[in-house]
């Protein structure tokens, strides 16, 4: 894999920040009610929540009301365990696409998103690169950086972009770190563009982390095409697909393909310390994650931080 000169502006993670544990934490369906994602978040013993300010498979469905997001940041800000706050974007959102209309649609769906994690004061948005359908790496490539400009620069909100990694399959781009970095270098290394890492996706798009060696590897490599200043959360996800499947199937933590030992050398690595890592998976005891799935989580990490001080 060619790697891409380091940007200037790039500076080592703080030591600080790695001498914190992880802010382990949930993804929470706003389905009961956005102002019931922070007590259920606290009840889970949740250090972070990350939410959808609207629909995440729908264009036409309209945001939360403004009162409710600025209720749902009033929560967090008075929450005494969620300390951070993050939001993902909607799932049909495709700035590469080939046709018009969807990038159009695309670029308008996610100025809203950007508007209502500004509002509810997320540390990030969290967001799929998209798909070329075909048209090619460079072109789809240029056409997500364009939306992305456009998007930041609207003037509905300010919040971070967090470009995901993808598993993979099909004409999905950002399935490799050089793939992301060179999305951030063609945006001139905007400040406001950084990175979610996913590990099902890691893992289904074929990256080794069932080590400790191997996970040093995978963080050398994303230090040196992406820079680790730009992670800024991280997705802790099990896999219901094999080893380099490139398919985006979760599975509950410990419940699927990964292995509780790769599982650990994940979540205990040093470099991903202080960083908020959501768990997305199905709940261990079924419907949403919980505190079981929290607690499964934390003795994951607190036995991988045990490996690498080895």
């Amino acid at each position: 894999m060619t790697l891409l000169p380091t940007s200037p502006e790039r500076v080592p993670t703080s030591a600080a920040q790695h001498r914190q544990p992880v802010l382990l934490g949930l993804h929470l369906r706003a389905g009961a009610g956005l102002s019931t994602v922070v007590g259920r978040a606290e009840a889970a013993g949740a250090r972070c929540l990350q939410v959808f300010t609207q629909s995440p498979r729908s264009w036409g469905r309209a945001p939360q009301p403004p009162e409710r997001l600025l209720e749902l940041r009033g929560r967090v800000e008075a929450s005494p365990t969620v300390s951070v706050l993050l939001c993902h974007a909607t799932y049909l959102i495709n700035l590469a696409a080939p046709d018009h209309a969807v990038r159009t649609n695309s670029r308008r769906c996610l100025v809203a998103n950007l508007a209502g994690a500004t509002a509810v004061g997320a540390a990030g948005l969290v967001l799929h690169p998209g798909s070329h359908r075909g048209a090619g790496w460079e072109t789809g490539g240029h056409r997500i950086v364009d939306g992305l400009r456009w998007s930041l620069d609207a003037p509905r909100g300010s919040c971070d972009i967090l470009l995901e990694n993808t598993a993979g399959g099909g004409d999905t781009m950002g399935r490799s770190f050089s793939e992301l970095a060179r999305l951030i270098e063609w945006a001139g290394f905007d400040e406001r563009l950084g990175v979610c890492l996913d590990s099902q996706h890691l893992f289904a798009a074929g990256a080794d982390f069932a080590s400790a060696a191997a996970m040093d590897a995978v963080i050398a490599e994303f230090d040196a095409t992406v820079g680790l200043r730009r992670l800024r959360a991280i997705h802790f996800n099990d896999s219901h697909v094999p080893f380099g499947s490139q398919r985006d199937r979760h599975a509950s933590l410990g419940l699927g393909m990964i292995g509780a030992e790769a599982l650990r050398c994940f979540v205990g690595h040093p470099r991903l310390q202080g960083l908020p890592v959501v768990i997305e998976t199905p709940g261990r005891q079924g419907g949403d994650p919980g505190r079981a799935d929290v607690d499964y989580a934390r003795s994951l990490r607190g036995a991988g931080r045990r490996r690498y001080a080895a």
